[in-house]
């Protein structure tokens, strides 16, 4: 049975990504995901252009790039692993957070997160994720608490490998699909 709907945005998870070339081949490798609880919204937009070619009067042809996806994760807020794993923060030995300017490049990672369906959760994985540091705001209480959130803008890039995202769908494996979040999904070798 297929989904006919999908909502609720849930289980967001970044896995720390490793790429290392040796002798000309590159290899990508994922720390086990971690969860990023208090999930709120993900708003991506697709990156690329469509260049038409035209001749005979008409588009004679069309090629389409495809340059991944950016937009915003909104949280309830950043847990302290992804500000020192991902973001490189530091903790110092008071255990207080550091942000210091010589930081120049964040480190990339897979995003992971799901949106329930009417019949069955649906499962993506971004392979290439980079985000930048988050804004800082907050407003005062006032007759009742309502609670900030925190929000990461996103750049998902394809991998040097070409590799952008994954998702499931009505027929994924069940192995697979129970794994999701224990480790990041690489694709079969035939269609990467």
């Amino acid at each position: 049975m297929s989904n006919k709907v999908k909502y609720n945005l849930k289980n967001v998870h970044a896995a720390k990504l490793t790429e290392t070339v040796v002798d000309g081949v590159t290899t990508f490798t994922y720390d086990p995901p971690k969860a990023i609880p208090g999930a709120v919204s993900l708003s991506l937009d697709a990156e690329g252009d469509s260049s038409p070619f035209y001749a005979d009067g008409i588009v004679y042809f069309r090629t389409s790039s495809n340059n991944g996806y950016s937009g915003d994760l909104e949280m309830a807020l950043i847990p302290e692993w992804f500000r020192t794993e991902i973001l490189r923060e530091k903790l110092d030995s008071k255990g207080v957070l550091v942000e210091k300017s010589d930081v120049t490049e964040t480190e990339k990672f897979a995003l992971l997160f799901e949106f329930d369906g009417d019949v069955k959760a649906i499962r993506h994985v971004l392979y290439n994720c980079s985000a930048s540091r988050p804004s800082i705001e907050s407003k005062t209480k006032e007759d009742t608490i309502e609670p900030g959130t925190e929000t990461l803008s996103l750049t998902a890039d394809p991998r040097s490998d070409g590799l952008v995202k994954s998702r499931t769908g009505d027929t994924t494996d069940k192995t697979a699909y129970d794994n999701w979040y224990k480790e990041v999904y690489v694709p079969d070798e035939e269609v990467a």
